[in-house]
């Protein structure tokens, strides 16, 4: 798993190669989904180039894709092991070109991603970890080890969602608010999970539906660097269910896994199964 770790990381960063041509492009053409989320040319030039590289790099690991054909539940119960991919992430942050988009590949182990690469074109930004092996975030030719935050910021600092914040999550941060000054900071994508894996935030509550694909690569970068990405009821988050719909979570580092439960309170969440 380890020594597919470069390999994976390049294929990321070649998917963005292939994102941005498409991104400088005079006009990007939005199509729109069932669910009438955004679909775009740079979506599925990303996921054709993902599932090649990764056929070859592991041609008997099956692959999931956010653009792939649905798989049946009763096929995906047979795999152990797998390639979770979302290969464009923050399609709306991407028409909107404010660059808060990213490639997201995680490898997933019985239900759990335990090698996962975050890499965000626009930043030249790629955070990348591997079960027991740490987490990282590479900025050019520079590379840090990633570590949660383990006491509390001053102001508490949390970061939202951009395009999917809502009445729940405000909510939430009034109840925050009665003991903590907040600073929070709005962010596209999988990027939220990495400032709380990096120690720029403290705490990610995500209470609002995602996917598996959106949210694997990243739960192995913040795990590994100390934090936390839990239900509601403070589980692992967990992947390969039979409704790939995520429930409402919290992503935290040490200094908050033990303080955000008592502030839901009047708060409506009522989580996806």
């Amino acid at each position: 798993m380890h020594a597919w770790l470069p390999d994976v990381i390049r294929i990321a960063r070649e998917a963005g190669t292939i994102i941005l041509q498409i991104y400088s492009a005079v006009e990007i053409q939005v199509d729109f989904k069932t669910d009438h989320s955004p679909l775009t040319q740079a979506d599925l030039a990303s996921h054709q180039h993902i599932v090649t590289r990764l056929q070859s790099l592991t041609p008997d690991l099956p692959i999931l894709s956010e653009e792939s054909q649905e798989v049946a539940t009763s096929t995906r119960r047979g795999w152990q092991t797998f390639w979770l991919v979302d290969p464009l992430d923050g399609t709306k942050e991407f028409v909107q070109r404010n660059g808060e988009f990213t490639v997201n590949i995680a490898l997933v182990t019985g239900q759990r991603p335990v090698l996962g690469v975050v890499h965000g074109p626009i930043l030249d930004l790629t955070y990348w970890a591997a079960d027991g092996q740490g987490a990282f975030r590479t900025t050019g030719e520079h590379t840090t080890q990633l570590h949660a935050n383990r006491t509390l910021g001053r102001p508490l600092r949390v970061v939202a969602s951009r395009s999917h914040a809502g009445p729940t999550t405000e909510a939430f941060l009034t109840n925050l608010r009665h003991d903590y000054a907040l600073e929070v900071v709005s962010k596209g994508s999988s990027l939220k999970f990495c400032l709380v894996a990096e120690g720029t935030a403290d705490l990610y509550p995500r209470l609002g539906p995602t996917m598996e694909w959106d949210t694997a690569a990243a739960q192995c970068i913040v795990t590994q660097a100390g934090g936390q990405v839990t239900t509601l009821q403070n589980t692992p988050l967990q992947y390969n269910k039979t409704n790939l719909l995520n429930p409402f979570f919290m992503v935290s580092s040490p200094a908050t896994g033990a303080l955000w439960q008592r502030y839901l309170q009047g708060v409506a969440v009522e989580a996806s199964a």
